[in-house]
């Protein structure tokens, strides 16, 4: 039971990593579309590149989204108004009317007659209106054309009639003046205009529920289809063009088709294939970075990392694509190459974010358009986001992905449809829509430093400023170091910027690589003001140990002011695995019958395993003997960087770092070309 708990222990960082495979995996087989995929790959306007195609089996020929859009505009277009009649307010208005004529005493200019008569005189002006009906006010204007046919509902049975013969409140008093030339006294008009203008109410308005009732049941009866292919048809021909009715047929037979592939009984065995392509593609991100990019792999934190953003893009993607696939290209998958190549380097960040657009392939619609568009805005991405830490980069970064983006589109539209009449213009928005959303990369590095520990040229820059609290306490403790630090720098940049590698981490580097120092800083020749050297007083073994002591002092004072890990490897491997041979060849000065271990001089290392740190203990070698120099010239110089560099190398120093013979030469010329500056002969002033 030890052993497997012992070797469970020893493969952890293995172990974690099939968990996070597996996991990532599942996770995004989840994500995958529950359907079948169609065998021919087709577009609108393309040809067909496949033998001819006859129907395998009997199937309907759908209409198309926007085929039946249009019939569901016509019919909410066409659809007939329903108003409602209501019985109701005509016996309540003729028993008020009724009730108060009832109440009209007899008066000299009202005989009980003339009260009889003004009954009767309402009571058929009443009639009349309510005959045709009353619109209330706010139905009045329902209709533009005033002569269209409208259905007004009284109880159960349903009467079409002409909207104008349906009276508004202008016409009703209209109608209720005519009727009052009956009436021959005034008193006797004013009265009945009064009684009828009070309580004659609209008993017709607009039954807006039944109407969507109606019109949502005659949409439910649309057919979605519009024909049948039967089994053997030909479909299409090799060669021709796929357009109009070919085009509709193809949808149908691969929505069809792909319905029918995805049953219970091949549930299991379409899964299986998903799976498969998807571990193949993360299997080979995992192998990629095993062979290229070890110290990554090595680091779980790292490839956790890596894994977690192609599995958020995936889902971010998916998400959209269930909402409205319309919206397909608002996602910037572009931000995943800014990220990776902010953290790591442009390699790594182009292979992930190919494999990541490939996955996409099985949910987007139209995957190979999908797959090119974003493919080429990738590398695109690559080769024009540097140097996050200038705002400017990144605009002018972002709006040439986006330019991209449209023309790709604008290209493939016109090939599509044969001109450019028929380019959907949103897209345009939505890929400016997809430029803005790409300076949230800025927001994630910010994010991801914090999370995951990375680093990236933003705080590269930060920890570079020479005011920082740690440079500045080098600075007043180890001032000699703190100049040789910036020297080192200077020529590092330099020489980084010569052969492509990061300059900004090996500046960056340089300048904290001795923070060692300045827990003893009198032990260092550069910090040695007084002419007083406090070796004199220890043994070389001792005063070795003190000079070999830097490095770890060095890597524990950066982890207590939490220096990030690529920082720290330049502490730990700027003299690699050299030897202080002063000291070595001191003790055997003065031992020189016994044999002295070099080991007991040596640096613990580890050897530099990166262009950067091995760039850096070039420079800080060159630099720190250059001093030595009574009369620095240009041979002497060359002389002595050819000395350094060569030993270096007879050592194997650079065996890890990934750096050829060609780089190194640059790398020398730079440093005696920069030191050879540094060192040149003044004129002597005149005194």
């Amino acid at each position: 039971m030890s052993n497997i708990v012992n070797k469970l222990y020893q493969n952890n960082a293995i172990i974690y990593k099939v968990i996070l495979f597996l996991v990532t995996t599942i996770a995004i087989v989840y994500l995958f579309p529950k359907g079948g995929q169609f065998k021919y790959d087709f577009n609108n306007g393309q040809l067909w590149k496949y033998d001819n195609l006859y129907a395998p089996f009997d199937f309907a020929i759908q209409k198309t989204a926007e085929e039946i859009a249009i019939e569901k505009k016509e019919i909410t277009v066409n659809s007939k108004l329903y108003f409602t009649y209501d019985f109701d307010i005509e016996n309540i208005v003729k028993s008020n009317y009724i009730k108060r004529v009832g109440l009209v005493k007899k008066t000299d200019s009202l005989s009980i007659d003339g009260v009889r008569k003004l009954s009767e005189i309402g009571q058929g002006v009443i009639d009349n209106i309510y005959k045709k009906g009353f619109l209330e006010v706010a139905s009045q204007d329902r209709v533009s054309d005033k002569n269209e046919i409208v259905a007004v509902r009284k109880g159960n049975e349903v009467e079409d009639v002409i909207f104008k013969n349906l009276l508004t409140t202008k016409e009703v008093l209209e109608i209720i003046r005519s009727n009052l030339e009956e009436e021959k006294t005034f008193y006797g008009k004013k009265l009945l205009l009064d009684l009828l203008t009070e309580i004659i109410k609209p008993n017709v308005y607009f039954d807006a529920i039944y109407s969507e009732k109606v019109i949502d049941n005659e949409i439910k009866n649309i057919s979605y289809t519009k024909g049948k292919v039967e089994s053997g048809k030909l479909i299409i021909l090799k060669g021709d063009i796929v357009e109009g009715k070919k085009l509709a047929i193809l949808n149908s037979l691969k929505s069809e088709s792909e319905s029918k592939v995805w049953t219970d009984s091949n549930y299991n065995w379409i899964i299986l294939g998903y799976t498969i392509l998807v571990a193949l593609a993360l299997l080979m991100l995992l192998l990629f970075l095993h062979k290229y990019r070890v110290e990554i792999f090595d680091n779980n934190n790292k490839v956790t990392f890596i894994f977690f953003n192609v599995f958020s893009m995936i889902f971010i993607q998916t998400l959209v694509i269930k909402y409205n696939s319309d919206y397909l290209y608002v996602v910037p998958l572009s931000v995943l190459p800014i990220v990776l190549k902010a953290f790591f380097d442009a390699r790594l960040g182009l292979f992930a974010h190919v494999l990541t657009v490939l996955l996409l392939g099985y949910i987007v619609p139209n995957s190979f358009e999908f797959i090119y568009l974003h493919i080429i805005a990738g590398i695109v991405t690559i080769l024009t986001v540097s140097e996050l830490y200038k705002r400017a980069n990144l605009f002018i970064s972002v709006a040439q992905i986006t330019l991209i983006y449209m023309l790709t589109y604008f290209a493939f539209s016109i090939i599509k449809e044969g001109n450019a009449s028929q380019i959907n213009w949103n897209y345009f928005m939505l890929f400016a829509a997809n430029g803005l959303l790409s300076f949230l990369s800025i927001i994630l590095i910010y994010m991801y430093e914090k999370v995951f520990g990375l680093v990236s040229d933003v705080t590269l820059l930060e920890l570079s400023n020479t005011n920082a609290k740690l440079l500045r306490e080098l600075n007043e403790k180890a001032p000699g170091t703190f100049q040789h630090s910036m020297q080192v720098a200077n020529l590092a940049e330099a020489a980084a910027n010569e052969i492509g590698a990061n300059s900004m981490l090996v500046r960056t580097g340089a300048l904290y690589h001795d923070i060692g120092k300045m827990l003893n800083p009198m032990y260092f020749t550069e910090n040695q003001s007084t002419g007083v050297n406090p070796h004199n007083d220890l043994s070389p073994r001792d005063s070795s140990k003190i000079i070999t002591d830097h490095v770890i002092k060095g890597v524990e004072l950066a982890k207590k002011y939490n220096l990030p890990d690529r920082i720290i490897d330049f502490i730990r491997t700027h003299h690699g695995t050299s030897s202080t041979y002063y000291f070595y060849m001191k003790e055997k000065e003065l031992n020189p019958d016994a044999e002295v271990d070099i080991k007991n001089f040596q640096y613990q290392g580890p050897i530099p395993f990166s262009k950067e740190t091995a760039i850096l203990m070039m420079c800080d070698a060159s630099e720190a003997a250059s001093k030595s120099l009574t009369k620095p010239t240009a041979m002497s110089i060359s002389n002595l960087i050819d000395k350094i560099m060569d030993k270096q190398m007879a050592d194997n120093q650079f065996l890890n770092s990934d750096i050829t013979f060609r780089e190194i030469e640059i790398i020398k010329k730079v440093i005696k070309k920069k030191l050879m500056n540094i060192y040149h002969l003044r004129v002597e002033y005149p005194e």
